[in-house]
């Protein structure tokens, strides 16, 4: 989903949604950032205009089909951001890319996620019956009120969050080498699902640039600190786009 189609753009930034997120996340970006890139939010199946297609409940299945169908949009520099679920699905896809001999990322932008590599417990509130799950998701912070408040909309959430906090759960980190591109790492300073020394430890994925940044927020300080988010990814993008 292209919020603001530029054909013309040096450089696209294909953005990807948190767990049970769409593209809608997203729709603002591009005025935040240069003309000269082109933002392209993944819609995922299960949510905003593609609400009666099955969810991915596998995390390495959904990487395998993104990778084929994004390949159209990879002919131009690219980079991938991704927040949450979203990191862990554009780290994955970089490395399927990278195996595969495609076209691969000029920087990554992960957001709101610890480093895959490292042995921390991951969430498992998909496993509890529908009431604790539903109070797993007030507390993240990332569910509207008013969704959580309204049976018939939770009624059409519910699977697509479901097979988002599964997939993340079953995620098995496999070692490979670290990219061939810059990594940017971001995260909240009052996030209680990740840590700042989490955040740091994604140097270790990259053998070129790292960079790391603490917004103000919580998980989901992609919303409340959206401006300050915006200005720290368009300083390496406005560098591809010119060089």
């Amino acid at each position: 989903m292209r919020p603001r189609p530029r054909h013309a753009a040096a450089v696209r930034l294909f953005c990807f949604p948190y767990a049970g997120g769409g593209a809608a996340i997203y729709r603002a970006w591009p005025d935040g950032l240069p003309s000269t890139i082109e933002v392209c939010a993944v819609a995922l199946p299960g949510r905003g205009g593609r609400l009666g297609e099955a969810p991915f409940r596998d995390l390495s299945a959904l990487v395998e089909t993104l990778s084929d169908a994004l390949l159209p949009g990879l002919d131009r520099p690219f980079a991938f951001f991704g927040h949450s679920m979203g990191a862990l699905v554009a780290f994955e896809l970089a490395r399927l890319l990278r195996r595969q001999h495609r076209p691969n990322p000029a920087h990554l932008f992960v957001s709101g996620r610890a480093a895959p590599q490292l042995r921390r417990a991951s969430s498992t509130i998909h496993h509890l019956p529908r009431e604790g799950f539903l109070e797993g998701l007030r507390l993240l912070n990332g569910t509207p009120p008013e969704v959580l408040g309204n049976a018939e909309l939770l009624d059409v959430a519910l699977p697509a969050l479901h097979a988002d906090f599964t997939a993340c759960a079953e995620y098995v980190y496999a070692p490979d080498a670290p990219l061939a591109c810059p990594i940017s790492a971001f995260g909240g300073e009052e996030d209680p699902e990740v840590a700042e020394e989490d955040v740091g430890e994604w140097r270790d994925q990259t053998v070129r640039a790292f960079s790391m940044r603490i917004f103000s927020g919580d998980h989901f300080f992609l919303r409340s600190a959206e401006r300050e988010v915006l200005a720290a990814v368009a300083v390496p993008l406005r560098a591809m786009a010119t060089s």
